[in-house]
């Protein structure tokens, strides 16, 4: 079985990964030009939205998303529920997450993988520190476990008065602590579980996700 695990970790991933952005861009090429077409007929800036973000071994990597913000109005590295900055399209895109369709792209590239640790900015990942740094080891995912507990993130943002403090502050440890137990439980399978969490919309019950890992012991205690 740890052989197993193993090798899905050193090349099952990333031939998995291949494999299935290489038939979504294909089948969801047409879409894609649709939705494209309709970011520039609708907004003041370009179709894509690229970001340095960080990726495995702390590399920094450009991130490409459909645009969903106007590039005009200043803001908060981190967006909240009703931000002004969104426009009516990006918060369809946002919501569907079409917006990370593009994604894909560097996925096949190698930057990204379909199920990770979502990529920060620098300023967060690049600073882990201790065992922490266990997720760097990993490429960053177009969704993951820790973004679907947090599926309602901007929402929850946009009820406290200082988001971008309590994201650093609360949201974004947690988020470690979920992504830590991903990289120590990864296999197929879990990958199979986190996509399908994704495309329903439902949020996972992992026992690592609502209880501290005790990586050690081998057992999980309550937080």
């Amino acid at each position: 079985m740890f052989s197993g695990v193993l090798n899905y970790r050193i090349c099952g991933k990333r031939v998995f990964d291949l494999f299935v952005s290489g038939v979504l861009l294909v089948l969801l090429l047409l879409p894609a030009i649709v939705f494209a077409a309709f970011v520039w007929l609708t907004g003041n800036g370009p179709v894509f939205f690229t970001q340095t973000r960080i990726g495995k071994n702390a590399k920094p990597f450009r991130i490409i998303k459909f645009r969903s913000m106007n590039p005009s109005v200043n803001g908060s590295v981190v967006s909240v529920s009703g931000d002004p900055r969104i426009t009516p399209l990006g918060r369809f895109l946002r919501r569907t997450k079409i917006d990370e369709l593009p994604g894909l792209f560097n996925v096949l590239k190698g930057e990204m993988s379909l199920v990770g640790p979502r990529p920060d900015v620098p300023g967060f990942a690049d600073r882990l520190t201790g065992e922490n740094r266990e997720i760097l080891t990993l490429r960053p995912g177009m969704t993951g476990a820790a973004s679907l507990k947090y599926i309602n993130e901007e929402r929850l943002l946009a009820g406290v008065s200082n988001p971008e403090q309590y994201n650093r502050a609360i949201l974004y440890p947690d988020k470690v602590r979920i992504e830590l137990g991903y990289h120590r439980n990864l296999s197929f399978l879990l990958d199979l579980k986190i996509l399908v969490y994704t495309l329903i919309g439902r949020k996972p019950d992992f026992f690592w996700m609502n209880h501290e890992f005790n990586s050690q012991e081998g057992r999980e205690t309550t937080s």
